[in-house]
């Protein structure tokens, strides 16, 4: 039991003996009214609750002020021992709104809810990856990208099912963006992307934006899955030299240049579709 818990249960059994034995006098209120409204606003349960993000813990903490108010309200009034028990009821409110907030079991629930979300998503551009795959006929560098963002999701739901989130979300994360990689590149001059009628350069140059981000997040992913520090050779020298680019498509934005920029970012994606493949993974290209 934590030292907050156990302050506030003794606090709150010694108030009840208290009550039973006489009213509490005002100067005693005035001291249990700023104790309590140090409680709500700045004891760690407050930050804690804070932290969380919960709707309920902030609803407890919520419904604590409101009768942390009524409670000054009463002693305002003279009645000590109506302003007792309202500081009471406050006192328990920012205690169950602590307990709703316990770190751990904020974390895990909220892990659980984001890769229930990522699942989705993964699921749904795996079911446009092969719908474009078979469309477009593509090869074997397609074909071979779907089979691995199969396994990747199927790895990441045993795991999940494991209660091994942590282990699971890299690899979630990986097929999510396999896909999302795979969808782009098979896309790339064919009339689905040509149908986006950019309203100029500078939209058209967002969107490739955009896209070589996605693939260097690829290469982050792929980075973690690793043991050592630094990127192999063969996938360094891409990524070098797609940073290169990437930095003089910026430039040339900078000067309003967005045909160029837009150039030089697919020249950089390109790089880093090499680096891709030089990890491992067969995205098509």
């Amino acid at each position: 039991m934590s030292v907050l818990s156990t302050w506030l249960r003794c606090g709150l059994i010694g108030l009840a003996m208290g009550s039973a034995i006489a009213a509490p006098a005002l100067d005693q209120v005035e001291r249990r009214l700023q104790s309590v409204a140090t409680l709500i606003e700045s004891s760690s349960a407050a930050k804690q609750i804070e932290s969380s993000g919960e709707a309920p813990a902030r609803e407890r903490r919520d419904n604590a002020r409101l009768i942390h108010r009524e409670a000054a309200a009463a002693a305002a009034r003279g009645d000590a021992a109506g302003a007792s028990q309202l500081l009471d009821e406050a006192a328990r409110e920012m205690m169950a709104g602590a307990r709703l907030a316990k770190p751990e079991q904020v974390a895990a629930e909220k892990a659980k809810r984001d890769f229930a979300a990522r699942l989705d998503s993964a699921r749904a551009l795996l079911a446009a990856q092969l719908r474009i795959t078979q469309e477009k006929n593509a090869g074997r560098e397609a074909q071979q990208a779907t089979r691995t963002i199969e396994q990747q999701i199927g790895q990441a739901q045993q795991l999940a099912a494991q209660d091994r989130i942590d282990e699971a979300r890299p690899l979630l994360d990986r097929a999510y963006l396999t896909a999302r990689v795979s969808i782009e590149t098979m896309r790339r001059g064919d009339t689905l992307v040509r149908s986006l009628h950019f309203a100029s350069p500078r939209e058209e140059y967002e969107y490739e934006i955009d896209r070589n981000d996605t693939h260097g997040m690829l290469i982050r992913v792929l980075l973690a899955d690793r043991r050592e520090a630094a990127l192999p050779a063969a996938m360094q020298g891409p990524v070098d030299q797609a940073a290169k680019l990437r930095g003089e498509a910026e430039a040339q934005a900078k000067r309003g240049d967005h045909a160029g920029a837009i150039r030089l970012l697919e020249d950089s994606t390109r790089e880093l579709v090499r680096a891709i493949r030089a990890g491992g993974l067969y995205i098509p290209g």
